[in-house]
């Protein structure tokens, strides 16, 4: 007999699998194996799996996903990371300085693969008055095209419960380079994460092997958060120069009114987005961004 369960961690060899028991409201992990065929299960599928003792299972069907999420992969491929978000929390560090090219693409993977960004920035309290208008100031163009910005101190709590409210009965990502403060902003909003943690180790018998695999947590007050490990998880997996023009909001306006049609918008005559830079339709410093991502896309 088939069953449902929800993948939280992808452990390599075997699946994390969370089942629910509506009677009990007790939630049991159990280990399951995939049959080769059916590709690869990610954290946030829905699957089908035949139970194979008292805790394990096999995985005979991953469910159709609302989206995928992938990063590159060796030899130009690409490989799932998390499947069915709703949002991608990035997280990025305003000390020693904002980091906005890593910001832009993150926003670019978003805009591409049509993901709400909540863009939390971390750190603000070891901002001078000085230094935090600088950054106010660095945002407009950001706020300009609709984005919005969540301001917190993980290490003090500020802002904390705010951004909690950003998260409630979403499903959300959490991304962010080595040194951002994602353990201390997964701590501050997952009080039992360490026992989540020790219960995928101990249903696996991996340890502390499991600490280096994205796991899906489910929130206090409703709504889940996969925190991945890694640094830069993303990439620019599966976009050309025509999807990464298209993936900055502030081009959008613009692209249609570019001469030709296979326009690269750097030295292209009749091109739209250098007039829009030229009277400052288009922010300088975005369009430079633009130019070094385009250097950072797969070959």
């Amino acid at each position: 007999m088939e069953n449902q369960g929800l993948v939280i961690s992808n452990l390599g060899k075997a699946l994390a699998i969370e089942i629910k028991n509506p009677a009990t409201h007790n939630d049991k992990i159990i280990l399951c194996k995939t049959r080769r065929k059916l590709g690869v299960a990610v954290v946030g599928d829905q699957v089908l799996y035949n139970p194979d003792g008292e805790d394990e299972g096999v995985v005979t069907q991953i469910l159709e996903r609302k989206n995928l999420l992938s990063r590159p992969a060796k030899s130009g491929r690409t490989r799932p990371v998390a499947a069915n978000i709703d949002q991608l929390a990035v997280l990025i560090t305003v000390s020693p300085s904002c980091d906005f090219l890593l910001l832009d693409q993150f926003l670019v993977v978003c805009e591409n693969s049509h993901f709400e960004p909540l863009l939390i920035f971390n750190k603000t309290d070891l901002l001078s008055g000085e230094e935090s208008e600088q950054l106010q100031q660095s945002l407009t163009p950001y706020r300009k095209m609709g984005y919005q910005f969540n301001f917190i101190s993980a290490k003090t709590g500020q802002g904390v419960t705010e951004l909690n409210k950003e998260l409630i009965d979403k499903r959300s990502l959490l991304v962010g380079q080595s040194g951002v403060g994602k353990s201390s902003l997964t701590n501050a909003l997952l009080p039992e994460k360490e026992l989540r943690v020790n219960a995928v180790s101990a249903s696996s018998g991996l340890g502390r092997h499991t600490t280096t695999a994205a796991t899906l947590f489910h929130l206090p007050e409703g709504g889940d958060l996969i925190d991945s490990p890694g640094v830069n998880i993303f990439g620019l997996a599966g976009i050309d120069e025509r999807a990464l023009a298209m993936s900055f909001r502030d081009f959008q306006p613009h692209l249609p009114n570019c001469k030709f049609n296979d326009c690269r918008h750097q030295r292209d005559k009749g091109c739209a987005i250098l007039e829009a830079v030229e009277h400052s339709k288009i922010a300088p410093e975005r369009y430079k961004r633009f130019l070094k991502l385009i250097e950072k896309l797969p070959r």
